[in-house]
């Protein structure tokens, strides 16, 4: 063999190898391109997650501070409401004292009409009466026993004998429980 034979021998193995070298190196660079793909997308499913959370964690603060306020606006004239009781107490007691007065029928038909006028504006507001009746069944959790007489019938025991004061709600939210007596 002489010397060119041998060289194009040895220069034959080495370009193999190189196009073994390049096609590995191409096959690496691939899977790091996978790989810095598939990382792009992991990191942007993990960015859709966090904003997805995000944006729903807002939303609900959104409901809840509405839910907040429209409770806050229905309730912001409790105080007023509970500082006006006595007021529409001493009308239905002043009401019932003017109509045993036949001179007083004028100052009796005045103080109705402001009565009226008061209680109107009241329930334009909110405000309503809990009805309660005598001979209703008396239940702890919606009135307020102030005492407890023997009943003058049988069936009336356990029930409500008379109203000392009517009770009130505000929307939903009873802001004055009924007071009672009760029979034994």
């Amino acid at each position: 063999m002489s010397k060119k034979d041998k060289n194009k021998k040895a220069e034959e193995p080495q370009v193999e190898d190189t196009s073994t070298a390049t096609a590995e190196t191409e096959q690496e660079q691939q899977v790091e391109q996978k790989s810095a793909e598939e990382q792009l997308q992991d990191q942007l499913a993990a960015e859709k997650d966090k904003f997805m959370r995000l944006f729903a964690e807002f939303e609900n603060y959104k409901k809840r501070t509405t839910k907040e306020r429209i409770e806050l606006f229905k309730t912001a004239s409790q105080d007023v409401m509970v500082a006006m009781l006595p007021v529409l107490d001493d009308f239905e007691r002043a009401l019932m004292h003017i109509e045993d007065d036949k001179e007083a029928e004028e100052l009796r038909k005045g103080v109705l009409l402001i009565y009226n006028k008061l209680i109107n504006t009241l329930e334009q507001k909110g405000l309503t009466k809990i009805e309660v009746k005598q001979g209703d069944v008396f239940n702890a959790d919606n009135h307020e026993a102030v005492t407890q007489i023997p009943a003058p019938s049988d069936d009336l025991k356990g029930k409500i004998i008379d109203v000392v004061e009517r009770g009130y709600k505000l929307g939903e939210k009873v802001i004055r429980f009924p007071k009672v007596v009760i029979g034994q």
